[in-house]
């Protein structure tokens, strides 16, 4: 199999209804309706992932999990970077196997996502415990031209990792980053 290079940049919105209609606007259609995403993201006890700059994540949603290898991000304007993902079974189930294996979940983090697509470009509607985005996915062109439908320039381009913006959050408001979850009271 083929190393996929992935291609993304995040944008800011008030909200999630201002971003869906602004997506919606674009003559993006819908592809995979609203649903919570459960991310985990595991590393060995010396972090020997973190010191290559890559990630492992599990990822639950809807029934379904995902394992994910993401290398390290490259020189570019927008986020680049090696991903290889693929189905698995049982996340929870794959999660003890990690750690069985010595990787440790070191940051949860949860977000509810919409899908939307146009032309060669995946649009997500990410709403966040640290504010609302819009991803936007696919080859330059048309992560260029999705943003300046939606109004913005590379200017407005955000390349940081949610656990990177939730750090940021924490650290703005004067709490401890531990993991990016839902407040469920």
């Amino acid at each position: 199999m083929a190393a996929i290079l992935e291609r993304e940049v995040k944008l800011r919105f008030e909200s999630p209804d201002a971003a869906r209609a602004a997506v919606l606007a674009t003559g993006a259609s819908p592809v995979h309706s609203r649903r919570l995403q459960e991310d985990c993201l595991l590393d060995t006890p010396d972090e020997l992932l973190h010191r290559r700059r890559c990630v492992l994540r599990v990822r639950m949603e809807s029934g379904k999990s995902f394992l994910t290898f993401k290398g390290p991000v490259q020189p570019s304007h927008v986020k680049l970077r090696e991903e290889l993902e693929t189905i698995i079974g049982d996340g929870t189930l794959l999660l003890r196997v990690l750690e069985e294996l010595g990787f440790r979940v070191w940051f949860r983090y949860e977000k509810y996502r919409e899908e939307f697509a146009l032309d060669d470009v995946i649009v997500t509607v990410d709403e966040t415990p640290v504010g609302t985005f819009i991803e936007i996915e696919g080859g330059d062109l048309g992560i260029t031209g999705m943003a300046v439908a939606l109004g913005r320039t590379p200017a407005d381009y955000v390349l940081d990792s949610y656990r990177g913006l939730f750090i940021e959050h924490c650290r703005r408001v004067g709490q401890p980053a531990t993991h990016m979850l839902f407040d469920w009271e």
